[in-house]
């Protein structure tokens, strides 16, 4: 008799499903481009999951960015940190192009990602970079993607120049005191009444620094809800829309994608009468004058930041470690929270060659607060008898001379000020204004120096006695610092060394040194 024999049931092994992502892009937020990346989204998903041996992961997508800059792109980044994390194997993209216009980094990133073992199907070049003639198609097409893109910024920016000639360029965002309406630039009189009055006190002789102070006193803010700095201050005034002009052209995108301030570069259009004027070209003109005399006294070099912004600790904070200077960033915290933050170049270059890292901007601002308050604290036995030592060791100085000189040079402030309601008001020409105004600005130079010399170096390491005195006359005054002042910053401290990430030195202009820890 034939034997059985019974075979137990073999269990099937199911393969692992490929997990299938999709990513998309679109380059403006236009309606039109909206609904493209819908359709995209739509179709990847369909795709996948019509797929039996896929499993959808999620679509990545960016809207409303460019392709040529990766850093710039949330979607495609966060992508990425997935694959590394193992939650992608295979990626859908409908092209070169909407993946990177920038040759070297799309291959960057598929080279990445193949040694993770991640590979990348781009549908319209029907390449597939798992293939090794794959990779040197895309190579060659990339490199097309990057070239055409070059082509489109071109036609771009010549549509841009010649809406510029013919003076149908619209302004992307309206300065403060101007709004868009009906496709053209209104006077927001609320806002118009702020920048008259910026105007007016510069001709009165304040610092941008005071006003901006006076008016976050006040509660106004930017046109963006900001606060006022003594660098806002300075871009309203030298602002030529205000008398209702337009200069176009200020800043360009060079060939490598980067965003740079035009100084004859490219050519500039100005287009006069553009918009109705809030400011009268003649103000305006005194203004900047002002502006420029008093950043010229002041020894201010324009130095080159994002577009000529210049904030409270800039040039002012250094390097105990290299020496190098620091420069204002914004920083991420957890990756929500913003904030504004110090960092050394030296250590943003080569954290090798410098380890110092980065000091929050409000930080810093809490140690001068506290370090003033000591001193305010403590004025009546420290500062006013270390005033009367240094008077001491240098000569005996004649009190009354002094308040002489003080009395003339304020007596030739308020003709100043005359002087500009004179030209203002048409009562004299500019010539004569020119001309009076460089008399007593030398006459004032006279006495500054004769006050100088009569007050003396100071012994002991301390270079300027004029500034003690105004330390202690601030400082007796016994009102305790509940904010940070940028005009007071300016008129007392000359530097802050960055000793570490918990301590800092401040060096004050009248000499003195002082250690404040960070809290």
């Amino acid at each position: 008799m034939k034997k059985i024999t019974k075979i137990d049931k073999i269990a099937q092994v199911v393969p692992a499903k490929l997990k299938v992502a999709a990513y998309a892009r679109v380059s403006t937020s236009s309606e039109e481009q909206l609904l493209s990346l819908e359709n995209q989204k739509r179709h990847y998903e369909q795709r996948i999951l019509a797929n039996s041996n896929w499993e959808f992961v999620e679509m990545y997508f960016d809207e409303g960015i460019s392709g040529t800059k990766i850093d710039q792109r949330d979607g495609l980044k966060r992508l990425l940190q997935d694959c590394e994390n193992g939650k992608v194997d295979f990626i859908l993209t409908k092209s070169i192009s909407r993946f990177s216009r920038n040759a070297l980094d799309c291959l960057g990133i598929v080279r990445k990602l193949i040694d993770l073992n991640v590979f990348i199907e781009f549908e319209k070049e029907n390449i597939n970079t798992q293939t090794m003639d794959g990779e040197l198609m895309l190579s060659i097409l990339s490199s097309l993607a990057e070239n055409e893109s070059r082509s489109i910024s071109q036609n771009a920016k010549w549509g841009i120049e010649k809406r510029f000639q013919n003076g149908t360029y619209k302004i992307g965002y309206p300065p403060f005191g101007y709004d868009w309406v009906d496709g053209a630039m209104v006077i927001n009189e609320e806002q118009a009444a702020v920048v008259r009055d910026i105007f007016a006190d510069v001709l009165k002789g304040k610092s941008t620094g005071a006003i901006a102070e006076k008016l976050n006193q006040q509660g106004v803010t930017t046109k963006r809800g900001k606060t006022w700095y003594g660098t806002t201050i300075r871009g309203i005034i030298n602002n030529e829309k205000y008398i209702g002009d337009a200069l176009f052209g200020k800043t360009f995108t060079d060939e490598s994608f980067k965003r740079k301030v035009n100084r004859g570069d490219q050519n500039q259009y100005l287009i006069a009468g553009h918009h109705p004027a809030i400011i009268d070209k003649k103000t305006f003109e005194l203004a900047g004058q002002i502006l420029a005399q008093n950043t010229k006294s002041k020894n201010i070099v324009q130095a080159d930041a994002k577009y000529q912004n210049r904030y409270s600790f800039s040039g002012i904070l250094k390097c105990d470690e290299c020496g190098g200077t620091f420069k204002r960033r914004i920083e991420n915290k957890n990756k929500k929270e913003k904030y504004v933050a110090w960092a050394c170049t030296t250590h943003l270059r080569d954290k090798a060659t410098c380890k110092m890292k980065s000091i929050r901007d409000e930080q810093i601002k809490l140690a001068y607060i506290i370090m003033m308050n000591k001193l305010i604290f403590s004025h009546q036995i420290l500062l006013k008898p270390l005033l009367a030592e240094v008077r001491a060791t240098t000569y005996t100085i004649d009190d009354s001379q002094i308040e002489t000189l003080d009395f003339k040079i304020e007596e030739l402030k308020r003709q100043q000020a005359n002087l500009v309601q004179f030209v203002s008001n048409d009562y004299i020409d500019r010539p004569t204004f020119v001309k009076e105004q460089n008399q007593l600005t030398k006459q004032m130079d006279d006495l500054e120096n004769k006050r100088k010399v009569l007050t003396g170096s100071i012994s002991k390491g301390f270079d300027n006695l004029e500034s003690l005195e105004e330390l202690v006359k601030f400082t007796k005054r016994g009102q305790m610092m509940t904010a940070f002042e940028e005009s007071k910053f300016d008129c007392f401290v000359d530097e802050v060394v960055i000793l570490s990430r918990a301590e800092l030195l401040f060096k004050l202009k009248s000499g003195l040194k002082l250690k404040e820890r960070l809290v």
